[in-house]
């Protein structure tokens, strides 16, 4: 065989194996990039505790109020400062229902209002001389005086003309609307959660202004696995605590979602929440409890959302617990037993022991043996 050819081919292998060894070592360790992971501690649920369920606090009604009209925003409502004097309205300022929030320079839209505006006259004016032409033409035919082609020519005439006054309606009507728009108002009484644009800014229409909630009324928003959803009814009455305020809130059960979420697999549940004084705030912690729901002795509990199907038992759980001090851990399939659920914890009767971390956001991401980066 030719040398040159045999330098060839065995330079070409070389190249093959290089890039080949080059892909596995690539493969391999996009194989071993750890998943990232949150977990919870395997916890004991005291004995005798009714069964508490987080909640979240959020406003009645919450909107993003924005411009329609596009232009310079030429004036922002005015409140009064605290340390005197006035500023643009913020942030946790209240907005009464109707107030005008901001505007837009309005110069360009009254001009075009102005432009519809004697378009409809002119428009009007040809109508009204079209009218007379008519009328006079067609006493002139009944009384055999005008053409057959002069009646029509008229009766032509008075119907274009009768249209461009309509035409000229809608053009005044469109300018009128734009111009209200370049006032952004608040649609309800509420607190203003943020102020988008300045004194100045140029904006589009669908540009965001403000974000205006309604918290007269709170909700109370928490999930209810299916083993407890039958004893929420719509009307319930529930009470509701925080941390933060010493009282106790009456609410009512306003909504019940008809499908669970297909990660926490719980139903969301609202609790609607008279407010007036303003004392629950959007974003806190409440909790509560369904009425007469009360646990049995101590047993271990684990989250809801780390506890999946068993891969080799279809009629079976599991739960993905991380092993190993090293860094990253090993995920390792645990099977369990379930007991029964209180709020938002699962019972586990065996399988696992106190302290034990298992994972809750990931857990379907990862297989048995996988190296895991636990997020804090």
């Amino acid at each position: 065989m030719n040398p040159t050819v045999v330098k060839f081919c065995v330079a070409a292998a070389a190249g093959t194996f290089l890039l080949s060894a080059i892909g596995c070592k690539q493969q391999d360790a996009a194989e071993t990039l750890p998943v990232p992971v949150h977990t919870a501690m395997v916890q004991t649920i005291a004995v005798g505790n009714g069964a508490k369920y987080s909640a979240s606090i959020v406003p009645y009604a919450q909107v993003d109020l924005a411009f329609k009209s596009g232009g310079y925003v030429e004036r922002i409502r005015q409140v009064k400062n605290p340390s005197g004097g006035m500023r643009n309205i913020d942030q946790g300022d209240w907005a009464q229902k109707g107030a005008v929030l901001a505007v837009v320079q309005q110069k360009d839209y009254q001009d075009k209002l102005q432009q519809a505006q004697a378009q409809l006259a002119r428009g009007q004016a040809e109508y009204d001389k079209a009218k007379l032409t008519f009328d006079r033409t067609a006493a002139l035919y009944a009384s055999q005086s005008a053409t057959k082609p002069d009646y029509d020519s008229a009766q032509a005439q008075l119907a274009s003309t009768a249209a461009s006054v309509s035409g000229a309606q809608a053009q005044v009507s469109e300018a009128n609307v734009a111009l209200a728009y370049c006032e952004l108002r608040a649609p309800f009484s509420g607190w203003v959660v943020k102020r988008s644009v300045d004194l100045g800014a140029l904006v589009g229409p669908a540009t965001n202004g403000f974000t205006l909630a309604d918290t007269q009324s709170v909700k109370a928003v928490f999930g209810v696995p299916d083993t407890s959803i039958g004893r929420v009814r719509l009307g319930q009455r529930l009470a509701i605590s925080t941390d933060s305020l010493p009282r106790q809130f009456a609410g009512r059960v306003s909504a019940i979602s008809p499908a669970a979420d297909p990660k926490s697999r719980v139903f969301s549940v609202e609790v609607t929440i008279a407010n007036p004084k303003d004392q629950l705030k959007s974003g806190m912690i409440a909790s509560l409890a369904l009425n007469g729901e009360q646990l049995p002795e101590s047993v271990l509990a684990v989250p809801l959302s780390a506890v999946i199907r068993d891969p080799a038992h279809a009629d079976s759980f599991a739960v993905m617990v991380t092993e190993g001090a090293g860094d990253p851990p090993t995920a390792r399939l645990r099977s369990i037993e379930l007991g029964n659920t209180y709020g938002n914890m699962i019972a586990a009767k065996g399988g696992l022991a106190f302290g034990e971390r298992v994972i809750t956001t990931g857990v379907s991401l990862v297989k048995n043996g996988d190296k895991v980066r636990v997020i804090p």
